[in-house]
């Protein structure tokens, strides 16, 4: 299928082809028949990616922030390469879109292929929706018209938070195609409007809407008006739905109010704010969250969890629906806000209008009845793999797949045939990137590709067991991202998967121990008379409670998604597994307790290790820290960047030019160890442990108690 994706880095605008979506649980497939151009938001992202380097920091000094606080504890390479990697993806343009679903997913039971559907979908010939993100568009409401449902959705939830009444006069300050779309459903709603902005033309739409108009182009004065409208008294409320750099608009508009009167942010203006503005009148000021409830919380949108109605009326679906009422019935009329119409063929050109044309306001995509079906994109040619060569193919291509799986693996001796992830644009930008045959949308495709013998999965945490004991039973070698699993009966289906298939190997993703500071220190402490005392502290920086690692279903919160790491790291220098696990963590206060943890291990040999979990460290402080203490020595690792040796013989320490967490080496290692066969890389039973420990750990803290690994599955360990 073809899709308009914008590149921040380079600022190109590219019509690219991509495979086709399929739809996840709960999710719909819909094939656009029109899409709408947001000339507000899209255009923003449009002229933020043709900024150099220099405007892009400006534009987002938050940001730059974050990279400082990066490159006091990575190292500047590292910093750099992270950010010049975001920049590279490719970004899906659009969220107004009309269509016919083609599929549902499990878990839709109330739409059918052939419904007509309204969706935040991009411009995209086939796009993966949520079911909560989609509404069904009434019967008479043509297609392009329905594709400006979400915009009218923004525009709407405005409205609800500024609570207008039956007769109250009401400011839009800005009436591009979100203002006028405001205009029309205040009007709906029994109100006065009274529309400012420079350009005459879209204010004479305004007019015909049945607004009072101010036309700072030729000069008005929004207060002064605002005064004369309304008898001296001053607006009801403001509706901001402009998009401007200066503060002036929020002061105006708050001039312009009544006392006890409220300002809505709909658009994107500056915020330096004037104490005496809201003092004085006793305003109220609030930000509008885009569609309206349920926007940004996974467990709504992708989890499709859907708010009580009786406690929340309007979610941004419902809100969906009562847009596509509001047309059905001619209360909103977009046919009026089209300028112009495109087939998306010609989309590059479109964007270039509406940058460069004053006049140009709302702008329809128009797609092809029929699409090529393109399950697979071949992105590069490749040869028959030689004989005992690995040739791989990776699900998932976020971050880390971007960043660290695939260049590795591009250099490595092994054949990527495969990137597979259910974003079109990223699987095609990952295989286009690092050289992989084909990009998919299937995972499937590469456990029924007899070729592949070596699969990496970096796919979400809830995953992780399902694809490799599917990978297992298909015959590949599998690589997972840790965690193994998220429960102990997770981690049985992979142990009997295992089991089924015990000539092909697993490994989980825990490179720690295959950085050569861990190397060192295990070469170091091989001659031990004694039992290891080890303590790591790691500053893991906060994460929000509503993220998707903190969902238990989805993420399994971050002792079992990411403290496995650092179980697995002390009994690896130890060379000893968990035998009992005992946990604490903070009281009760924080939104998040299990963040917060101290872990205490007792391993088979007699060494015990404490690993200290904690979000609530400053982003400044180093992110991991290990002391050893063994037989009248220590070592002291700092953020796997230097190691200081106390009381070794000829050893005082070891500093690496950059952060060494032994990604790129375990990797590597893999892929040469299938190739030359041999003992597994990392044995199962430890892998199991480490995973039981860390369901123990949280148990443990939990309880208040000491928990034995063998009682967590009844076995004798």
């Amino acid at each position: 299928m073809i899709q308009v994706l914008q590149h921040l880095r380079s600022g190109q605008l590219e019509l690219a082809e991509v495979p086709d979506p399929m739809p996840g649980r709960g999710s719909v497939l819909i094939r656009t028949r029109a899409s709408v151009i947001s000339a507000g938001t899209e255009r923003m992202l449009v002229e933020f990616s043709k900024a150099n380097l220099i405007q892009k920091a400006r534009q987002q000094p938050e940001r730059v922030q974050q990279v400082l606080d990066k490159i006091r504890t990575d190292g500047l390479m590292p910093t750099l390469e992270a950010v010049f990697r975001k920049l590279d993806e490719p970004l899906p343009l659009g969220y107004c879109n009309a269509g016919v679903v083609v599929e549902v997913g499990p878990g839709v039971h109330d739409l059918n292929p052939g419904d007509r559907v309204a969706s935040n979908g991009p411009h995209a010939e086939l796009a993966c929706v949520p079911r909560h993100l989609c509404a069904r568009i009434p019967d008479g409401v043509p297609d392009e018209h329905a594709a400006f449902t979400v915009l009218g959705s923004i525009a709407l939830q405005g409205l609800r938070l500024a609570a207008p009444t039956l007769g109250e006069r009401f400011m839009v300050f800005g009436v591009g195609l979100l203002g006028l779309l405001a205009v029309q459903l205040l009007r709906a709603n029994g109100c006065e409007v009274l529309a400012v902005d420079p350009n005459g033309e879209r204010l004479k739409l305004a007019e015909e809407f049945g607004a009072r108009t101010v036309n700072l182009g030729a000069g008005g004065d929004p207060v002064a008006a605002a005064r004369d409208w309304s008898a001296g008294r001053g607006v009801d409320g403001v509706l901001i739905t402009a998009s401007a750099k200066t503060d002036e608009i929020v002061h105006q508009a708050a001039q312009s109010c009544r006392r006890c009167g409220r300002i809505v942010l709909v658009g994107v203006v500056g915020l330096n704010l004037k104490r005496s503005d809201f003092f004085e009148k006793e305003l109220t000021f609030q930000v509008s969250c885009s569609y309206g409830p349920g926007r940004y919380d996974d467990a709504y949108e992708q989890g499709g969890r859907d708010y009580p109605f009786g406690f929340v009326r309007w979610t941004e679906q419902r809100n969906f629906e009562a847009v596509l009422r509001a047309i059905a019935d001619g209360r909103v009329t977009p046919d009026r806000l089209i300028t112009d119409r495109v087939p998306q063929a010609q989309a590059v050109t479109a964007y270039d209008k509406i940058r460069e044309d004053p006049h140009v306001l709302g702008v329809v995509l128009e797609y092809p009845e029929q699409t090529r079906e393109a399950p697979s994109i071949r992105t590069a040619q490749t040869t028959a793999p030689a004989a005992g060569q690995v040739v791989a193919g990776v699900i998932g291509a976020g971050n880390f797949s971007k960043g660290i799986l695939l260049p590795v693996l591009a250099k490595s001796s092994a054949q990527l045939a495969y990137v597979a992830d259910r974003n079109s644009a990223a699987a095609k930008h990952g295989a286009q990137r690092f050289g992989a045959a084909e990009a998919v949308t299937d995972y499937r495709r590469l456990l029924e590709d007899d070729r592949v013998n070596a699969i990496f999965v970096v796919v979400g945490h809830h995953l992780h067991a399902k694809f490799v004991s599917e990978a297992l039973d298909a015959g590949k070698n599998v690589f997972v991202e840790k965690p193994l699993a998220m429960n102990v009966e997770e981690l049985d289906l992979v142990t009997a998967a295992a089991a089924r298939s015990p000539n092909r190997q697993v490994i989980v993703g825990y490179n720690r121990r295959f950085s050569a500071h861990t190397k060192k220190m295990r070469d170091l402490l091989a001659a031990r008379s004694g039992p290891l005392c080890m303590n790591m502290t790691v500053n893991a920086g906060e994460i929000p409670p509503e993220h998707w690692t903190q969902d238990p279903e989805r993420g399994g919160g971050r002792i079992i998604g990411e403290g496995c790491h650092f179980i697995d790291l002390l009994c690896y220098l130890a060379d000893s597994p968990v035998v009992t696990v005992s946990a604490s963590m903070v009281g009760e206060g924080p939104a998040v307790r299990e963040d917060k943890m101290s872990i205490v291990l007792a391993l088979a040999d007699g060494s015990v290790g404490t690993v200290n979990y904690f979000s609530n460290g400053p982003r400044s402080y180093p992110k991991e820290t290990l002391e050893i203490f063994s037989d009248g020595r220590a070592l002291r690792l700092d953020n796997f960047r230097a190691t200081k040796g106390y009381g070794f013989s000829g050893f005082s320490g070891l500093k690496t030019a950059r952060q060494d967490k032994g990604h790129a080496t375990e990797i590597a290692a893999f892929v040469d160890r299938l190739r030359e066969g041999g003992e597994p890389l990392m044995a199962f039973d430890r892998l199991r442990n480490v995973s039981l420990a860390s369901f123990a750990a949280v148990r443990a803290a939990r309880e208040r108690s000491t928990i034995a690994i063998a009682a967590m599955t009844g076995e004798v360990e």
